[in-house]
């Protein structure tokens, strides 16, 4: 049956940076779905606040604080998670910043900080659990992207080259990890309606307007509409689909 496909009782994801937005909209979805979920971020109060709104979805969920730029600590949460909820079958690499400045301004340890927070981190995290994956005879990982993984802006240097390298990373794992049936996809998120792009309409003069004006769905995204993508990334229904990089937009990315 169809319903089969996306059925994701008995699988466990991990969810960084699922204490809001774009993150927490996933890990909504993969609850509703059937699976147990481990929150994952460095605010303890934000994150308990989500594992109590995945738990009312009638969702098993856990708050794990851990720096997912520090190795160390990566590795610790994916041994606690294994422990705690028994596996781990999907990761959702979401943990994200961004720092808008043009590059000549740009500060080296802002760079770094974004490169590793974004970059960095779904590599650690993803090296982290690929044994738990590969013992149970495959897995799902979702990067998180961005428009700017494939469009340049003047005010997102570290940001865009940080997305950029999610993409050809992503496409690195789906050649490495093919043959222990783990698959590895991006999503490319538009400009959505999130804490980020509500600062960012303060900071850039006219974005609103701009958006709406090149996006054909002529609305900004809801973190409601990642749903059905994380289903679909995460469950048996995309086993064939590996290396890819989804745009979530409203059509931003396809409009002339």
């Amino acid at each position: 049956m169809a319903s089969e496909l996306f059925d994701l009782s008995g699988k466990v994801a991990i969810v960084t940076g699922g204490n809001g937005g774009i993150g927490l909209g996933m890990a909504r979805g993969l609850a509703e779905a059937g699976a147990d979920i481990a929150i994952v971020g460095r605010n303890e109060a934000k994150s308990n606040a989500a594992v109590d709104d995945i738990r009312q979805c009638g969702g098993k969920a856990i708050s794990v604080v851990a720096d997912v730029t520090d190795k160390a600590a990566v590795v610790t949460m994916a041994g606690l998670v294994a422990r705690e909820l028994g596996r781990i079958d999907i990761l959702v690499n979401n943990a994200g910043i961004n720092i808008r400045k043009p590059p000549h301004v740009l500060d080296i340890e802002e760079w770094d900080s974004v490169i590793k927070t974004n970059l960095t981190s779904a590599f650690l995290c993803s090296q982290a659990v690929y044994p738990a994956m590969k013992a149970a005879g495959g897995g799902k990982i979702i990067n998180i992207g961005s428009m700017m993984s494939i469009f340049g802006v003047s005010f997102t240097p570290a940001y865009a080259a940080s997305k950029g390298g999610i993409v050809q990373f992503t496409r690195s794992c789906a050649c490495a990890w093919a043959a222990d049936n783990i698959q590895a996809n991006a999503v490319l998120p538009g400009w959505i309606d999130t804490d980020l792009t509500k600062r960012a309409r303060v900071e850039i003069d006219g974005l609103h307007d701009r958006v709406l004006a090149r996006t054909p769905a002529a609305r900004w995204g809801a973190i409601g509409d990642f749903v059905g993508i994380a289903v679909f990334l995460a469950s048996s229904a995309s086993d064939f689909v590996t290396g890819t990089a989804i745009p979530i937009d409203g059509g931003y990315s396809i409009m002339g």
